[in-house]
Parts: C-alpha cells; structure tokens; sequence
C-alpha cells in the first residue's frame, strides 16, 4: 500500500523482506514459508507498477526475499527446538520441585498450615529457598531457610539441607541437637564462604521454640490480632559458617497459644520493592493473615505482595503461615 501511495518513482520492494523476518519470531517454519511466498507474489505486480519487471534491481530484491525467507524458515526451527527443550526442562526442573520441596501437610497434630513459594526464577519454578514440616516422637517440627546464590547450585546445596532436617528432626530429641546436625552435614558439603540461613522450630504446649540461625525473624500474630516480631535473643550466623565462631545459635521460646498465628518467611518478601525502592511493607500487611482459612489468608498477602513490586519477584519468596487451633 505505500508502495502504490508512493508512486512509481519510489519503491518499497526490499521492505518485503521484513514479513519472513518478522513471520520467524512467533510462527511456525510453514508460516514463515508462506509468509515468505506471499512477498514474493506481492513483489511480481508491484515491480510491474513501478516498471521494474525483469530488471536487475528486481532480481536482486527477488533474491534478497528468497534468502531471508530460507533464513527465517531455519531460524524458527532453530527456535521452535529450543522451545522444546525449554520445555522439557520445565518438567523436569517442575518434578525435581515436587521431590526436593514437597508439599507441606495442611494440617498437624493442632496446627493448620499454609504454603506459598513463589521462584524469581520463572521458568524453572525452582530456586533456593527451601522448607519443611514433619511430624516427629518430639512434636511438629518445621524449616524454612534460604541458600546463599541462586541456580542448580543453590539447589543442591538445599537437598543437603532438607535431607539432614528430614533425618535429624526424627533422630535428636533437642532442637539444638537437630541444628548441629545441619551444620555439621553442610561442613562436609560447602566450601569457602558461602552459608543458609535457616529456622527450626518445635511446637509445644502453648509455645514454640525457635532455632534462628541468621534469617529474618518470623511474625507472631496473637488471637488478639496483635504483631509481634519473635527476635531472637542473639544473633546467630547462618549454617555453613561454624568456623567463624564457635558460638552456636540457641533455641528459644515464645508463647504460641490457642488462635495465635505464626509467619516464617524469606528475605525475598521483605527485600522485594516497589518501582519507587520502597520495601515491602510486612509488618503493615499482617492483618491480611487474619483471614479464618489459613491458605486464603497467606494468598491474599501473596497477591499483594506481587501487587506491590508490581511485576516479577527479583528473589524467591517462601511464607510458611502456621495457626494453632487446640479444639481441632
């Protein structure tokens, strides 16, 4: 149509060449083909119009066409093989997921429970956060942690961690005991500087005691609706990093009783920011847990959180909610 509009004394014909070009980003090696064949029949009366019909600047143009749509039909194969592949590897990444990080039980001895895991990395829905909730001769123990880095790496280093805690929190009676257990398999498996941050926890009669080991301290939401932070009483480094103090991180208690609310999280939901660099606000959010269905309430805080960075998450971002119902 330009190319009419224009006139003869201005041709448009290599311009053709942009509907294979374009035709092998997003279809197929036959449409691609066609596309290609289209141009080639638009480019026939157009160079008659424009009185170029059997000149050598005509078969040029002709030709160009031709080879880009031979290219283009090579590039979307290409392509649609990666695709693929990517695929593929989309299953597999999806089915070591549902190996490393099972699914939590929604509910355990008088606790119900809730689960969101959200991977900055979205295509392979895996990443390096890592939790766990099992039910042992101790009581209801429960991890969440985060490993230092990110890729296949990362999540190696998470099986090592989850396969000690799935171990250890049926064999040691004390939560400080399962914490050198941690550390002591991630002794023989990290090296140099690198660590995961980590809490264990064990509920009991009205209270839970908490083994921080360098992570953001979970939220305590009372019946009342009232926030808390349960802050550790020191400051404990991270598993992997033993070597630096000989100091362990020790348990501690807090009051955990009928409709009290726990949230253990990740560094990447109070480290994910808005378009503006402004934290997402947690502590402000928290009455967004007080919701009767503990799912419910743990995917509307979720909804907002990515409503807040107002796009993908920049990090993994796991939340554990754990309510305490004693008459169920």
């Amino acid at each position: 149509m330009v190319d009419l509009l224009a006139g003869p004394s201005l041709g448009f014909l290599p311009l053709l060449t942009l509907g294979p070009t374009f035709a092998s980003v997003s279809g197929s090696v036959r449409r691609t083909a066609a596309v290609g064949a289209v141009a080639l029949v638009i480019c026939l009366p157009l160079a008659y119009y424009n009185g170029l019909l059997f000149r050598w600047q005509n078969n040029v143009t002709i030709a160009i066409i031709f080879s880009v749509t031979a290219a283009s039909a090579l590039a979307s194969r290409l392509r649609l093989k990666r695709e693929r592949e990517l695929a593929n590897v989309k299953l597999v990444a999806e089915a070591a997921q549902r190996v490393l990080l099972r699914p939590v039980p929604r509910r355990a001895a008088d606790l119900r429970i809730a689960l969101s895991y959200t991977s900055a990395a979205a295509e392979a829905q895996i990443g390096g956060d890592l939790y766990e909730v099992v039910t042992t001769p101790h009581g209801v123990r429960m991890l969440i942690g985060d490993v230092q880095g990110k890729g296949l790496e990362s999540v190696e280093t998470a099986a090592w961690v989850l396969g000690a805690f799935r171990e250890a929190a049926y064999d040691e009676p004390e939560l400080a005991e399962v914490g050198d257990r941690l550390e002591a398999s991630l002794a023989r498996h990290l090296g140099g500087e690198k660590f995961v941050t980590a809490i264990v926890a064990e509920v009991h009669d009205n209270e839970i005691s908490l083994l921080n080991c360098g992570h953001p301290a979970p939220l305590l939401i009372g019946a009342d609706g009232r926030v808390s932070v349960a802050e550790p009483p020191e400051d404990g480094l991270p598993l992997g990093l033993s070597s630096l103090d000989s100091d362990r991180p020790k348990p501690y208690r807090v009051a955990f009783g009928e409709g009290d609310r726990i949230l253990f999280f990740t560094d990447g939901v109070v480290e994910a920011r808005d378009r503006a660099g402004t934290f997402y606000p947690l502590l402000e959010r928290a009455p967004l847990l007080l919701a009767d269905d503990p799912q419910s309430a743990l995917d509307a805080l979720r909804a907002n959180l990515v409503q807040h960075t107002g796009g993908p998450l920049l990090d993994d971002a796991a939340m554990l909610l754990m309510v305490r119902r004693l008459g169920e």
